[in-house]
């Protein structure tokens, strides 16, 4: 059996959902349908990982009352969590869904400060001994230094522990060099490697050191490399819906993938990669996927 996904949530939120019938810039809404539950990327990611069998632990940060309301969610969610304890006050983000065409507005706090000592406290409760693989994603609050993830990654793998790290930027080039499979989207993976195709970009990381590297493409579909090949997955068709979900429905896949094979077969990999971000998209919040889209997309991607 594949040990723990454990999801690395630094910027933990509680997520409130508003449902609109229309959303109308400078005008007043009347909602009656709302949402709130704990949210960030890396949560997303073990909500994901649940739904598909497999088991999530949820690591992060809180603090406040509203970091109460999140342990208090992720209880109630039946997800496990082992969380750190700071002085403040943990953030919270709103989605306004479109009931016109399902499109969701969002508007994300920056988070609390986390002090140097509440990043040792977390890095010492790290249960690696229980850990298949190590999941990060999501932004840092401050305090975090840049190469938080990267860090991460080297000390898992001290353990024998591989990471799947989702990030953009300076430090999408950080994650690869220490080794982790790094999963980004075009626009982040050309914020790191300059103007290049997708395929070329996603080699440049293996090269500077990646495990692997997962690039969402948009409508054009998915992107894998390794050291053993790159390779190209097409959507099955367009989907409309909420997308907020879909990276995050990705990460959980290929997460799940490496716990169970330090090194999975990418082609396979990419089926179900795609088929769950579609999935992500026709439910209204993220972290949830369509099962029964996702079992009828699966077998019908086609990688090259």
């Amino acid at each position: 059996m594949a040990g723990l996904i454990g999801t690395v949530t630094l910027n933990l939120a509680l997520d409130v959902t508003y449902e609109v019938d229309e959303l109308r810039v400078g005008g007043s809404h009347r909602v009656d349908r709302i949402r709130r539950r704990a949210g960030g990327k890396g949560v997303n990611v073990a909500r994901v990982a649940a739904t598909l069998g497999h088991h999530a632990l949820v690591l992060g940060f809180v603090g406040g009352v509203t970091g109460e309301l999140v342990a208090e969610e992720l209880f109630d969610a039946g997800l496990t969590a082992l969380l750190t304890p700071i002085a403040g006050e943990t953030r919270r983000t709103v989605a306004i869904v479109n009931d016109v065409d399902g499109d969701a507005t969002i508007f994300n706090e920056a988070g609390p400060a986390v002090s140097p000592d509440e990043w040792r406290a977390f890095g010492d409760r790290m249960p690696w001994g229980r850990l298949g693989v190590l999941a990060c994603s999501g932004s840092l609050p401050p305090g975090i230094p840049a190469d938080a993830y990267a860090e991460l990654a080297v000390r898992a793998r001290h353990h024998d522990v591989l990471s799947v790290i989702d990030v953009g930027g300076e430090a999408l080039k950080a994650a690869a060099g220490a080794g982790a499979v790094v999963r980004a989207n075009a626009a982040e993976l050309r914020a790191a490697v300059g103007d290049v195709e997708v395929e070329d970009g996603a080699s440049e990381l293996v090269a500077l050191g990646a495990t692997a590297a997962v690039i969402t493409d948009g409508p054009r579909g998915m992107v894998a490399a390794s050291k053993k090949g790159v390779w190209r997955a097409l959507p099955v068709e367009t989907v409309r819906g909420n997308p907020t979900g879909a990276g995050d429905a990705c990460t959980a896949v290929v997460a799940a993938a490496v716990a169970e094979a330090p090194e999975p077969d990418w082609s396979l990999v990419l089926k179900s990669a795609v088929a769950a971000s579609a999935a992500a998209v026709l439910t209204p919040v993220a972290g949830d996927i369509d099962l029964a889209a996702y079992r009828r997309w699966q077998p019908q991607v086609i990688v090259n």
